[in-house]
């Protein structure tokens, strides 16, 4: 008799939904903006995550599908996916990078469901994985956690005697870490520029978005000609940023023309007319 080895389900046949769910102010106001589309596209990719386990990683024809299975226009599925990014319900450095939706909340919950059929057997996940190391549970074991430790005990004499270079390294890794435009309304307008990027150009590498940042701050420190030059670029399909052109109030130098003809200077001779007038009135 041959005994075959069940195969391991990453994925949820269920997954819990809080009571609260409606009154969670995200949700709030992702109601507000897009009605029940946005609250329907938000648990359809929830069942899309669960179903497969902790992420879904999608292609550049993944709005569309969903357009056609919801019934939705791919226009409106890009407006929610930018919002659900740009408000931390996915993960929008992990999206940016490695087009993955996934969250540190999706990944607590997956990770609690999981715990009962992980503990005779761990659960190994990988680079993916958002959580740190004490927000994992032991029935989890998590690869990155294992290279981290290995390159910090290779690395350990190194930082001692190159200090000065270590701290060079660590401030090029820190310029790269994602971090909102303020107003809201600016990192939005930011990150559907980058939707229309990719959608025309291709996806961007988290190193290349982060030029478009410091490129977009460098133009302007005005945080509404900042949303114009976005917003232009974006409607233009550019591959990147440029100051919006300033118009004078006043022109520089005054012409005294009418269609391209310059006008005379009748002042001298007004001066003699009106002379002639007052001397042959008396």
């Amino acid at each position: 008799m041959i005994i075959l080895a069940r195969l391991r389900k990453d994925g949820l046949n269920y997954f819990p939904l809080d009571v609260d769910f409606f009154d969670d102010e995200k949700i709030k106001i992702l109601e507000a903006r897009y009605g029940a589309d946005g609250i329907t596209l938000y648990l359809y990719l929830l069942c899309r995550i669960y179903r497969q386990g902790y992420y879904i990683q999608v292609n550049e024809d993944f709005e569309y599908l969903v357009s056609a299975e919801l019934k939705m226009g791919a226009d409106k599925v890009k407006q929610v996916l930018t919002f659900l990014l740009s408000r931390s319900l996915f993960d929008n450095t992990l999206f940016q990078s490695d087009a993955v939706l996934t969250s540190a909340g999706i990944q607590k919950r997956w990770q609690i469901a999981k715990k009962e059929a992980a503990r005779k057997t761990p659960i190994e996940v990988g680079r993916f994985w958002l959580l740190k190391r004490e927000e994992t549970e032991p029935c989890i074991k998590c690869t990155l956690f294992d290279d981290c430790s290995g390159k910090n005990d290779n690395n350990s004499g190194k930082k001692e005697d190159n200090s000065g270079g270590k701290t060079i390294k660590e401030s090029k890794v820190n310029n790269n870490i994602y971090i909102p435009f303020q107003p809201e309304e600016l990192e939005q307008a930011f990150q559907t520029y980058l939707l229309v990027y990719s959608h025309n150009h291709g996806e961007l590498l988290p190193e290349q978005i982060q030029i478009l940042r410091e490129e977009l701050i460098s133009l302007s420190s005005d945080a509404a000609e900042r949303l114009a030059i976005v917003r232009k670029a974006t409607t233009r399909g550019w591959k990147g940023f440029y100051p919006i052109r300033k118009q004078a109030n006043e022109p520089k130098h005054k012409k005294d023309s009418f269609n391209n003809f310059k006008g005379r200077d009748y002042s001298g001779q007004m001066d003699d007319l009106t002379k002639a007038l007052i001397e042959g009135g008396k």
